[in-house]
């Protein structure tokens, strides 16, 4: 998040109110492609950044790159809303003749992607690259399902808690080190200057709130023996729930406002000048400089219960993969190495601040940029994943979490009831992946 991951969040959830969930979509049939074209056109699909013009000369460069060494072949790159991408993908996955040959996708999406069979095998190429030796083991996990890569790494990406380092000096704050100071900041900020949130949060924006989760003890699941099964709506991720809808109110981010805010409404937020605060990636880095608070902020690590700890953040960052049915495989293949490539993912941290996959370039990226310091801090102290299951492509598109917290945040259910039913849709999701 975009994310995703964003991703996106990557990478992120995010949320349109029309969103199709994944199992609407008719099961995809066997697309493998039956030939393997060394001209042509190929189509890559990336996604929509909330400042994408950085993003997109990089992979400008990149492309013009790939067309020196294929002076016959043609690339077409097309910028996707990452609010959109279960269907349009699920869709792409059912119709190979109007699909792309390579896809961004959040590592969030692997395991659904590889059930659904839109994902092609790249293991023999990933372990046959010499860059792919120095990826760091858990963003290669990322693109692994059973033993064998459907990709290469574009960036990890992990949350952290951005600043208005002005705001903070005229009232005399200092940056949160636990939980609870970090609420009583965010409400101290909003009563001060009720213009603005002391924390921007939203109710739809999940990557913010697992955090909140993770750092009162709560699991969003557990596994046993390969079966995934709803942790939601343990008393130590009720407690969690209880403390990330607590920032939902007039004292700080108006539930009118901030329920349906995704992660990219809080950044954006933040960037405008309208929040104190905002939980936001290394790769929104590039979105608060190109705002109004460039200058005025600075970036700590999201603190944990007890003083001085950090809370687990989700481990998110975002994929390249060649889908199954691409008809240029071998160039598809060599244009996502173009794509994912050391000189590529520098060229990201330095647009974008996208934490690169490998530890040489990452090491690179730290002593240029200090600030960078508080994600790879976060990242020491323990992120975490989403569930590895085919279903949680499902729980993410379905927006099983950000309805279970907008149904806290407006009232209309309590937390035990809330988070109760998100555990049973959870795994009726679970269930039907197996």
């Amino acid at each position: 998040m975009k994310l995703s991951a964003r991703i996106a969040v990557p990478t992120a959830a995010f949320v349109l109110a029309g969103l199709t969930a994944t199992a609407c979509a008719p099961q995809t049939s066997d697309n493998s492609a039956k030939k393997d074209e060394k001209s042509g056109t190929l189509r890559v699909w990336l996604f929509q950044e909330v400042s994408n013009e950085p993003k997109q000369k990089v992979v400008d460069r990149a492309v013009d790159a790939f067309r020196a060494r294929h002076k016959d072949t043609d690339v077409e790159i097309e910028y996707i809303p990452v609010e959109t991408r279960a269907q349009k993908i699920k869709a792409a996955f059912n119709d190979p003749e109007s699909a792309p040959d390579l896809i961004e996708y959040g590592n969030t999406d692997t395991a659904g992607y590889v059930k659904d069979g839109g994902l092609a095998d790249v293991t023999a190429d990933f372990d046959a690259w010499a860059e792919a030796k120095d990826t760091d083991p858990t963003a290669k996990q990322s693109v692994t399902v059973d033993g064998k890569v459907y990709g290469a790494p574009l960036f990890v990406g992990v949350r952290a808690l951005y600043y208005r380092t002005d705001v903070f000096k005229d009232l005399g704050l200092r940056p949160p080190t636990s939980q609870a100071e970090l609420v009583t900041t965010a409400k101290k900020i909003r009563k001060a200057k009720p213009a603005m949130y002391g924390l921007a949060v939203g109710g739809a924006y999940t990557y913010g709130a697992m955090p909140f989760i993770w750092a009162n003890g709560g699991e969003l699941a557990e596994e046993s023996g390969g079966t995934y099964t709803s942790a939601i709506d343990s008393p130590a991720a009720q407690k969690g729930i209880k403390a990330y809808t607590s920032l939902f109110g007039p004292d700080n981010c108006p539930a009118a406002k901030c329920a349906e805010m995704g992660g990219n409404d809080t950044v954006t937020a933040f960037a405008s000048g309208k929040a104190g605060m905002a939980i936001g990636g290394d790769f929104s880095h590039a979105a608060v400089e190109a705002g109004k608070v460039k200058g005025k902020y600075a970036v700590v690590p999201l603190p944990g219960v007890r003083e001085g700890e950090i809370a687990p953040a989700f481990a998110g960052g975002n994929n390249i993969g060649v889908l199954k049915s691409s008809s240029h495989r071998t160039l598809a293949v060599d244009l996502m190495k173009q794509l994912t490539g050391k000189k590529t993912q520098g060229e990201l941290f330095d647009a974008m601040g996208f934490l690169p996959t490998y530890t040489d370039v990452r090491e690179t990226a730290a002593k240029k940029e200090p600030f960078v310091e508080p994600f790879i801090k976060t990242l020491a102290a323990g992120a975490k994943a989403a569930p590895a299951s085919p279903g949680w492509a499902q729980i993410d598109s379905s927006l099983v979490l950000p309805t279970m917290f907008q149904e806290v945040v407006s009232g209309r259910k309590d937390v035990a009831a809330a988070s109760g039913d998100a555990a049973k849709k959870m795994n009726d999701a679970f269930g039907a992946a197996r």
